[in-house]
């Protein structure tokens, strides 16, 4: 594995899990000031713990796999997933769908914490518990994904080293802070993240077809520099038709 392949793994798996640590503190910081600190914690520990042992468990069956059908698979669903971020974060910015606004999702979950009320004489409050495990769980399975794929060709350790580093970084922030880090780039972090995944994909894909890519890891490199010029066209293209529709 050469650094430029490891130092692209990480870069990716760093984003990507910054992304999702964000969105998945954003429910634990409204469960915790709205409903108590011990449950919000304990469901997002057992959900991290969940995590971990998945990790654990599929991380070494990818050794066991024929390296040129794992490349392949692994390929695709990472071209498929770089695509739906990419998608998004196209139309984002170009003003098409909103932007992602953590303050109001941070504001929406504590209301709807509100409501669910407060349990009496409840030693054990399962409510909060099982929103974050469940916030955890969801943003953090996209991580898991992510890191074992973007792994899959020798860089497992690298780009689980990126995801921890985001997520420790996320989460002593927002609890030093003690509100939702509404002022990330995210949607930014997102047309980083589409561009790299989606260049991973295909590069993993010509892997598993052998395809000989000219200058090797470095062709990586070239996908990128591609995809982020379509990508600013395609934002352009979307902008122009959408003032077009306004206008008309």
């Amino acid at each position: 594995m050469s650094w430029l392949h490891a130092s692209t793994a990480f870069v990716a798996a760093f984003l990507a899990s910054l992304v999702e640590c964000v969105e998945a503190l954003t429910i634990v910081l409204a469960v915790g000031t709205t409903r108590g600190w011990r449950p919000a914690l304990l469901g997002a520990a057992a959900s991290t713990i969940f995590l971990i042992v998945l990790i654990a468990l599929f991380g070494p069956a990818l050794g066991r796999i024929p390296i040129t059908t794992l490349q392949l698979v692994v390929g695709v669903l990472l071209l498929l997933f770089g695509i739906r971020w990419l998608r998004k974060a196209i139309l984002r910015a170009a003003g098409v769908i909103s932007m992602h606004d953590e303050a109001k999702i941070y504001e929406k979950e504590k209301a709807l914490m509100l409501e669910s009320g407060q349990p009496a004489r409840a030693k054990f409050d399962t409510i909060a518990f099982l929103a974050c495990f469940k916030a955890v769980a969801l943003e953090g399975l996209e991580v898991t994904f992510t890191v074992l794929a973007i792994g899959a060709g020798g860089s497992l350790l690298v780009a689980s080293l990126g995801a921890a580093l985001a997520a420790v970084l996320v989460i002593g922030l927002g609890f030093a802070l003690h509100r939702p880090l509404s002022r990330v780039p995210e949607n930014t972090l997102k047309f980083t993240v589409g561009i790299m995944l989606t260049a991973f994909g295909v590069f993993w894909i010509g892997e598993g077809l052998r395809f000989p890519w000219p200058g090797e890891d470095l062709a990586l490199l070239a996908m990128i520099a591609l995809l982020l010029l379509f990508s600013a066209l395609a934002v352009r293209i979307a902008r122009a038709r959408t003032r077009a529709s306004v206008s008309a």
